[in-house]
């Protein structure tokens, strides 16, 4: 009997990493969909949902050994049906307060979305931190001497499922409210089954039958509820929006239509792309860099802006390959009329970097409609070595145009930095570079100088246009060319793969929009760290520092992917799935090896150190050159190594619940920090070469803990 109410309770505590690892992965798609977010919106959302759950294990052990909750399989079970249903209010949440809380199409600053999303995820990071070590002190009711690691090693094959699933199954296949149902549903069947094993009804005892009752009953109830909420999808998507004519779901984020006043306007992750009316950006991007080209052959087209294929088509060129990674977003350009359909036109479905590397095609103009450098994925498109890659496709005299957000009149020092490092990187490539002020700041790059009256170029072709032909004198004049040209810093550093120095002037400009600082964040975090430094004790210290490192050198291999691979959804879901898989085997390897506890925790650091330095020498030296596998290789055996300290580390300090629960606190908090610093201060400020600098000092900090303890218990 007490075997089979264990396997129960494991099977909850499997099936609730499953829908727990799938609501992170869906919270994180909706917040970036809700506010166009980047790496530093994600290391956000990471940081307050490890937190948040960490605070959460913390409830399980109160002073004098309280649990918040009496330990009880009745209480696990209630709590886990909670656990089941609370994802379905907790996406509706996030999706709705939105327009309540801020306007309606505005922009949201860095604070502003710490609150929202520190507040939105509370309730169910704090209930989920809660849940795991509650779910041991259940099982140590039914066997007093059940060791702690078991609890996390079960937990983790409940990760694994959940990262396996999502990566491979629902992001291809499911809606947001669908995959909640299907992430609740294991949970919902192995609590019911949890439930009928500890409530079967006793003859003439009308409370054991009501309990009986209830507890078949409320597994269905939210059963239905869950099953019920798929059809809330498009209305709540359309709530706050005008009239939504189109949405999908595809691997790449959200892909949403609206019509306002018979303007289209097409979002991905709610950032908008393309609007049939936007005449101007079109005819910018198109014309200015093909007007300096007699007749031009073959173009290639990275993304696109609504019209701009027709604008190309009258230069008549012989081909144009159009490069888009998504096909969900070709497709949703043509249907809708955002481009129209030439039978020169060659749509080509991938990254534009790895198209790049994989043809032998020369151009006589390329054009990259590339978004801000505000992620990793977009930066990629803004290095000196993209610049080179494209410069070795470009024919004699051809041109290569791309842009950044327009600046007035008055050039702001964010904007100044970051013009200037683009400048400064695209002149190594190209001996002559010419900005031209817009809508959006065009930069032309060429081995010939440029020619910057446009409407004539374009008027002895034979091209007529609407904006430019009228418009254009005034808005590109003498003054404001030479203005733009004096504002770039001589001395400006490039922007490189492995030190993106544009994201973090992109940072900075975040925060200059909305007159803030992060010197306040910064601050906060630091007094937190304090006082949390001041009372935790070694061993949690020492599993702090692991959590730190295991997230850090996961967000680290995934940055550094993305920077060679780019976004290749299918590598970046293994990458996931391998840094999870590897807690597993390392913590079923450190609960088996008991001897000699404190020596393998010091060589687990010292291996940690030697395979993150390793890692960088590598990345940094054969960059796009070195095989997936070895990223693979690197992220499993790091995770193992990270699995494998967290038994040992009970052994060493003893595995009672207090340090159970303080363990399972001090790796959730720690894997918080890493993912906030590693995404937000090291490798915008200092590379990968200074991530990984910074990840080697911790652990370095961590051996140092493990020694002085040892020779204070040898004093004693």
């Amino acid at each position: 009997m007490r075997a089979t109410i264990e396997a129960r309770i494991n099977g909850v505590i499997i099936a609730t990493g499953i829908s727990s690892v799938i609501t992170q992965l869906l919270t994180i798609r909706e917040f970036l969909a809700q506010f166009s977010g980047n790496e530093f919106v994600i290391a956000l959302i990471f940081f307050n949902w490890l937190v948040l759950g960490g605070v959460g294990t913390l409830l399980a052990y109160l002073p004098g050994g309280r649990c918040l909750l009496r330990p009880s399989i009745l209480g696990l079970g209630l709590l886990s049906v909670v656990m089941a249903i609370w994802p379905l209010t907790h996406i509706l949440t996030i999706r709705l307060l939105r327009d309540t809380i801020f306007f309606h199409g505005s922009a949201v600053g860095f604070y502003g979305i710490f609150a929202y999303t520190l507040f939105t995820t509370a309730p169910y990071c704090i209930v989920l931190g809660f849940v795991l070590p509650y779910s041991l002190l259940v099982l140590r009711r039914q066997h007093p001497s059940y060791p702690g690691t078991w609890v996390y090693i079960t937990d983790n094959i409940g990760d694994i499922a959940g990262g396996v699933l999502f990566s491979f199954v629902i992001v291809f296949f499911m809606s947001p409210l669908q995959a909640v149902f299907f992430g609740g549903l294991p949970l919902l069947i192995c609590t019911f089954l949890l439930l009928r094993l500890e409530t079967k009804p006793v003859p003439g005892d009308s409370r054991s039958a009501i309990r009986f009752i209830l507890s078949t009953a409320l597994p269905l109830a939210a059963l239905v509820v869950l099953a019920a909420g798929i059809m809330l999808e498009r209305p709540t998507l359309a709530l706050n929006s005008p009239e939504l004519i189109h949405y999908e779901e595809s691997r790449y984020g959200r892909i949403t239509v609206e019509n306002n006043n018979r303007q289209l306007t097409l979002r991905m992750d709610g950032m908008p792309i393309a609007s049939t009316r936007d005449t101007r950006a079109a005819e910018e991007a198109a014309h200015f860099p093909l007007s300096q080209i007699g007749q031009p052959g073959r173009v290639l087209l990275i993304s696109a802006r609504a019209g701009i294929l027709q604008e190309i088509e009258k230069h008549r060129p012989s081909a144009i390959d159009y490069v888009e990674i998504d096909p969900h977003i070709t497709g949703t350009m043509f249907r809708y009329g955002f481009l129209k359909r030439h039978p020169n036109v060659n749509t080509i479905h991938a990254d534009a970097k790895a198209f790049l590397l994989g043809t032998d095609r020369m151009y006589d103009a390329v054009i990259a409609c590339i978004q801000e450098p505000a992620t990793f994925q977009t930066n990629r498109f803004y290095t000196d070595s993209f610049f080179a890659l494209v410069r070795a496709h470009l024919n004699k005299n051809g041109v290569f145009s791309f842009s950044m957000a327009g600046v007035d009149n008055y050039i702001a020092d964010t904007d100044r930095r970051k013009l200037s490092a683009a400048y400064s990187t695209a002149s190594k490539r190209f001996s002559h570079v010419k900005m031209i002020p817009g809508n959006q700041t065009y930069f032309l790059c060429a081995a010939r100088p440029f020619f910057v009256d446009i409407p004539g170029l374009l008027e002895k072709k034979g091209i007529r246009t609407d904006y430019i032909q009228r418009f254009y004198a005034g808005d590109v004049t003498p003054s404001r060319l030479n203005a733009l040209a004096s504002a770039i810093m001589p001395d400006a550093p490039q922007n490189r793969d492995t030190r993106p120095i544009l994201m973090k002037f992109m940072f900075a400009e975040w925060f200059t929009t909305f007159d803030t600082s992060p010197v306040l964040f910064y601050f906060g975090i630091g007094g937190f760290l304090f006082f949390y430094f001041l009372f935790i004790k070694k061993g949690p210290f020492v599993l702090f520092t692991t959590g730190f490192a295991n997230m850090a050198a996961e967000l680290l291999t995934i940055f550094a992917f993305q920077i060679f691979f780019g976004y290749i959804y299918y590598q970046i879901g293994m990458i996931v799935t391998v840094f999870l898989a590897g807690l597993l085997p390392g913590a079923w390897l450190g609960e088996r090896s008991r001897a000699r506890p404190r020596q393998a925790i010091l060589r687990l650091d010292i291996a940690l150190i030697i395979l993150t330095g390793l890692f960088v020498i590598a990345v940094c030296t054969i960059g796009s050159r070195m095989p997936v596998a070895a990223y693979l290789v690197f992220g499993f055996f790091v995770s193992t190594a990270c699995g494998f300290q967290f038994p040992m580390i009970l052994h060493w300090q003893g595995d009672t619940g207090k340090q159970a629960v303080g363990a399972f606190s001090a790796d959730l908090i720690g894997a918080a920090f890493g993912a906030l610093m590693i995404s937000t201060v090291f490798i915008p400020y200092t590379g990968l070469k200074g991530a990984a600098a910074a990840l080697i000092g911790l652990k370095i900090f961590s051996i140092i803990t493990v020694i002085t303890a040892y020779e204070q218990v040898q004093q004693t």
